[in-house]
């Protein structure tokens, strides 16, 4: 293919240009430029409609090849080498039989960027498609859709307002697939050779090309100096895209454009189109299945999670209609019985006696979440996420089957080599399968890797774990200041203190210094995951990503989660009592839990940290693109007289990085865990992730429609890596559940109480029980607060703490009591009952459940029985054609002879 530069590409886009204004009916002047059309748009036109139509497009010049991919790249300082990298890199791509058209930067709107355009002829396709085994469809399909495969739904028209038109949900019939095989193309339906391969197997087919075309010297070996990630790298060329097909927000003028982007905004990334389905079929034929399985999981977890959301809300909202039956709030809150309970110093020096009803609306917040209801809520979360990851397997199999992914494993394990792997591996051996020479990395040197890899993980998850116990010596430190700063309500010296109590502005300044530390951590620590990921030199994309996915959900599984399980697990449980108090760094006393129990305390980091996350995440995912992609085409909008091409509107788009997707996966499993692991403390975290997802599949969608570059298209079969993690965070789930229902909550000696110790009063004394009673006289000078309270009179001879302890004079003075081990057996019996319950009813519903329906199989099963026989008959029609042309050319003293032999053989096959 001979490219059009220089005079001849003037001479043809003039010709082309003024072909198109007489088409068109314009005035037009010698460059092809319309000053009356620009000066007097249609009305209701925008600036952007004035576009000449020969510049929207997505084909060459000549209005027949089509733009398969483009690379960009400017003149600077060192143009003379990177001019002769690209000249060689360009060679090798002609060579490779690709085609390829540069416009000149005078044509480009900043006039200083050149635009390579490349496009792949059928030869170049043919041979590609076979190498990587892509299916095509050979037969339409003529097993009926609807036949075993969906059930008829009672009421069917409700769901109506929720569905799309059916050419959005299926563009394109249903056919049979097989790989595909150059020599047999008469075998497939091949009407018209440029539209056989889609756009996006066919920007992936050329996207293999560019990462393995070396540019360096013919003759010369620099196996480093290969592919275009390199080029991009080192700034050869600025950028590598596949061009969107339209504009997201008109058709395309061409009729032979698609225009699914103008579908796909139209139906799917508007946010008023929030109660819709997604039009699954038509994402993965435009992004490519890798992209397509994403947002079928996260419209299925969304899904999932009302059902949550409503068990949630309805448990919060027991807590809320059974408020006046909390007999326990009442006594703290009562003046007679919890103002006349004197509660030891929190901390010391700084923090006074305190009478119990200070606490008094920390224990009604408490008791909005602790509650019986959160004993049944978290034993159905248990179930729920078994059900959620089960019915997802049966999702997923079916969306593999009509995907074409059933057998996509292997070959993507085999053939999908990273260039970085070949390149950097020098070394080669056999393969025993393939039986061909193949790059491999020694063991010595894999081992030096994973070890160096294995030192840094470790290191930073320290650097994790030493910012935690700094913010833990942070909530310890700073209790006591505002103790000081925070009076006591009873002196009614400041209104504030009613509503905002020393733990909760500990608590919630501890929390937010947390997130902020989490979003500073995560911002350096992705780039050392990468780091350590690339020296590792994963062979496959596949090995790469599994790789990756498990060293950040590491970190940020310690990063996002300590905290929470330190308020849940550990604080006020080591706090020794009035004589005895343990400390931390030997200065620090450790701290106590509200008397209403930590149950809110961790509700309160869940929130914080969990809604911090969520709001942060969608102002990094809708605003930054917004205003990069502003400020990156603001020069536009100063010279309206320009007019963009498709390759420079998406030019100006952000790039999705191979990355993009792995961090949405990221975020929506760390808020997985977030709802699972500690949804005992919070019932209406459900809720709230099911509010942020509805908001964040509709941000996504318009992301990648607006704001990215059209990704490569990539192929996948499930989620990956991910699944396993989620396996691995519900299984956690049970546990960290059971446990902060036994030592979180206050719920175990509620009801050991009122079953064993009440006497037939119910929960009444309960709050006095729950006390034990400290000599004041036997208090150390250490601890005690410098300054005494007017209303502490010399009569007040003992205060009391949060511990079952016998009281002073006791023979085991100070010891714990019975019902303190009474309390800690049914607190152990409590968590191994739920674990077992919840573990045996999730690997039942695991096995009532099976991964792939019954009538998936049985259509897998049919599908392939049929490709068996279409082939046969194909391969017996082709060799009759054979043996009849053969039999045609035979002397006539052969004819009978050959006659037998076509008979038999016909027999035969």
């Amino acid at each position: 293919m001979r490219r059009i530069t220089g005079k001849a590409k003037d001479e043809t886009l003039i010709e082309l240009q003024s072909a198109t204004d007489l088409q068109a009916g314009d005035e037009s002047s010698g460059n092809g430029v319309s000053s009356q059309s620009e000066r007097g748009t249609l009305p209701g036109h925008t600036e952007t409609d004035k576009l000449q139509p020969n510049k929207d497009t997505v084909f060459f010049r000549d209005g027949v090849r089509r733009i398969d991919f483009v690379l960009s790249y400017v003149d600077d300082k060192d143009g003379e080498k990177k001019q002769e990298r690209r000249r060689e890199f360009e060679a090798n791509l002609e060579k490779a039989g690709l085609e390829l058209e540069t416009d000149d930067k005078s044509d480009s709107k900043d006039q200083k960027t050149y635009f390579l355009k490349i496009h792949a002829p059928w030869d170049v396709l043919a041979t590609y498609a076979d190498v990587l085994k892509i299916k095509v469809p050979f037969k339409e399909s003529d097993i009926p859709h609807g036949q075993g495969w969906s059930v008829d739904i009672p009421l069917e028209w409700l769901s109506h307002p929720f569905r799309l038109p059916d050419h959005i949900m299926r563009p394109q019939p249903d056919y049979f697939t097989y790989p595909f095989d150059k020599n047999k193309t008469d075998f497939f339906l091949i009407t018209d050779k440029d539209t056989f391969f889609p756009p996006s197997t066919r920007n992936r087919i050329v996207f293999y090309i560019l990462a393995r075309c070396p540019y360096y010297k013919e003759g010369r070996k620099d196996k480093d100096k290969t592919g275009i990630k390199r080029l991009l790298s080192n700034g050869t060329y600025t950028a590598a895209f596949p061009l969107h097909d339209c504009r997201y927000w008109k058709r395309a003028r061409n009729a032979e454009c698609e225009s699914e982007r103008y579908n796909l905004y139209k139906h799917w990334a508007r946010f008023l189109c929030f109660y819709k389905e997604q039009p699954l079929n038509l994402i993965r034929k435009y992004y490519g299945e890798k992209i397509g399985i994403y947002f079928a999981w996260l419209g299925f977890y969304t899904e999932m999670l009302f059902f949550a959301a409503v068990m949630g809300l309805i448990c919060f909202t027991y807590g809320v209609l059974s408020y006046d039956d909390n007999i326990s709030s009442k006594e703290i809150c009562d003046a007679n019985i919890g103002g006349s309970i004197v509660m030891c110093p929190l901390c010391d020096k700084k923090c006074p006696f305190w009478k119990l009803n200070s606490t008094c609306l920390s224990s009604w917040q408490s008791h909005l979440f602790d509650n019986e209801g959160t004993v049944f809520f978290a034993i159905f979360m248990g179930i729920w996420v078994t059900l959620f990851l089960e019915f997802w397997k049966r999702r997923q199999a079916r969306l593999e089957y009509e995907w074409d992914l059933v057998d996509f494993e292997e070959e993507q394990q085999q053939l999908q080599i990273r260039p970085e792997f070949e390149i950097r591996c020098t070394n080669r051996r056999l393969n025993k399968i393939t039986q061909e020479m193949e790059p491999y990395l020694p063991i010595t040197s894999k081992c030096a890797r994973f070890c160096l890899s294995g030192a840094t993980v470790i290191f930073w998850i320290s650097l994790i774990v030493a910012c935690i116990i700094g913010v833990i010596a942070y909530r310890l430190a700073v209790y006591a200041a505002f103790a000081s700063i925070i009076k006591d309500p009873m002196r009614k010296i400041q209104l504030v203190g009613r509503f905002i109590t020393p733990q909760l502005a500990t608590s919630v300044t501890a929390s937010c210094i947390n997130f902020v530390i989490i979003m500073i951590l995560n911002f350096f620590y992705e780039r050392v995951a990468i780091w350590i990921t690339d020296m590792e030199i994963p062979k496959t994309h596949l090995e790469y990503e599994n790789r990756l996915t498990m060293k950040m959900f590491l970190f940020q599984f310690v990063n996002y989660y300590s905290s929470c399980f330190y308020v849940a697990f550990f604080k006020g449980k080591f706090v020794g009592y009035p004589g005895e108090y343990s400390y931390m760094f030997g200065k620090l006393r450790n701290e106590e839990c509200d008397p209403g129990g930590c149950l809110i305390e961790l509700t309160t980091q869940l929130v914080i940290v969990m809604v911090g996350k969520q709001l942060w995440g969608n102002i990094q995912e809708a605003l930054l693109p917004l205003i990069r992609n502003w400020w990156s085409s603001r020069k536009g909008r100063h010279h309206p007289e320009n007019h963009f091409s498709r390759w420079e509107q998406d030019h100006v788009l952000q790039n999705f990085s191979q990355l993009g997707l792995f961090y949405e996966y990221l975020e929506m499993v760390v808020q997985f865990g977030f709802i699972t692991l500690f949804v005992a403390s919070f019932p209406l975290a459900p809720l709230l992730a099911l509010f942020n997802n509805i908001l964040e599949i509709r941000v996504d969608a318009w992301k990648f429609t607006t704001q990215f570059r059209r990704p490569v298209a990539s192929k996948a079969r499930n989620i990956g890596a991910w699944q396993e993690i989620l396996n691995a965070v519900a299984i956690l789930s049970v546990v960290t559940n059971a446990f902060i229902m036994a030592f979180t909550s206050d719920m175990i000696p509620r009801m050991v109480y009122f079953y064993a110790y009440s006497k037939g009063a119910g929960m009444r004394g309960y709050v006095n029980n729950s006390l034990s009673v400290y000599n004041i006289s036997q208090i150390k000078e250490l601890h005690m607060p410098e300054e005494r309270d007017n209303w502490l009179d010399n009569s007040t001879a003992t205060c009391r703490y949060r511990d079952y302890r016998y009281p002073p004079g006791h023979l085991s003075e100070y010891k714990h009591t019975m019902q303190f081990w009474h309390i800690l057996a049914a607190k152990m019996a409590f968590i191994i009952i739920m674990e077992h319950v919840v573990f045996v009813v999730k690997f039942f519903v695991a096995w009532m459940i099976p991964d792939v329906p019954s009538d998936v199989k049985a259509r897998i099963k049919r599908e392939r029985y049929l490709i068996q026989e279409y082939l046969h008959n194909y391969e017996v029609e082709k060799l009759k054609l054979q043996l009849s042309a053969s039999f045609i050319t035979e002397p006539q003293s052969e004819m009978s002879s050959m006659t037998d032999k076509h008979e038999v053989l016909s027999e035969c096959l």
